[in-house]
């Protein structure tokens, strides 16, 4: 079974890049481009590993969007992508989530 990983960009583009570009990784990939996305993919979703919030997104919305999601699911990690890395960085980011908070937990097991 593969584990979960939402995404939660602005741009699809950036995403879709992303994922294929991690497509090595024993990993589900979920997108999610707005509040109503995000909302909704928890509940649809209920094995969602960690989240991961890009830095496109406005601080307000970012901020809304944790909230969102740890009333949703306390026990959900999220993640917070800087601004310095720009887009380009965004596969390196998720890589490092993944291989922390997933890979080495389902290896644990």
């Amino acid at each position: 079974m593969k584990s979960v990983v939402l995404m939660a960009w602005r741009l699809s583009s950036v995403v879709e890049v992303g994922a294929r570009s991690l497509d090595n990784l024993p990993i589900e990939w979920l997108a999610a481009h707005n509040r109503d996305e995000v909302m909704s993919q928890p509940d649809a979703e209920p094995v969602i590993a960690p989240v991961v919030i890009g830095a496109g997104l406005d601080d307000t919305i970012r901020g809304n969007l944790v909230g969102v999601i740890a009333a949703r699911r306390p026990d959900q990690c999220i993640h917070l992508k800087d601004r310095f890395a720009g887009s380009a960085g965004m596969a390196r980011f998720v890589h490092r989530v993944v291989a922390i908070e997933v890979l080495r937990e389902s290896s644990s097991r």
